[in-house]
């Protein structure tokens, strides 16, 4: 049974999802942060890490062909082995963050800002 096993995916149909999300992971990984609705950052965050991760794990030349083989730019490639890897050194996980925006005025979409972290010693947000 299939009870409560949820995806987190777009309804689209799966050759457009799957430009959609490259196309946002690249972004997100050439300008650090993207403005985008809720519901696409839940899809494409697991997929930030994923490629961080990869940067990060495998030797340079594994990574650099799992890298390009998911990015549509050579230069988020480049900048996830030169920057981001050396940067998330220290950290094991959680390299971006999720902040609300509030809703979009044409549909009422919730919009938010995924964004890469800072660095290896970057606080938790406060809470008021």
């Amino acid at each position: 049974m299939r009870h409560r096993h949820a995806k987190n995916r777009l309804r689209y149909k799966p050759a457009h999802s799957r430009l959609v999300q490259r196309n946002l992971v690249t972004s997100v990984l050439l300008y650090e942060s993207i403005r985008t609705t809720k519901k696409r950052a839940d899809v494409i965050q697991p997929l930030v890490e994923k490629i961080i991760t990869i940067a990060k794990k495998k030797d340079t030349r594994n990574a650099i062909r799992a890298i390009n083989a998911f990015v549509l730019h050579e230069n988020a490639c480049r900048k996830t082995m030169e920057v981001l890897k050396p940067r998330y050194e220290g950290r094991s996980s959680g390299f971006t963050r999720i902040v609300p925006l509030g809703a979009r005025h044409g549909d009422g979409a919730k919009l938010v800002t995924l964004s890469l972290l800072e660095g290896k010693d970057v606080p938790a947000p406060e809470k008021t």
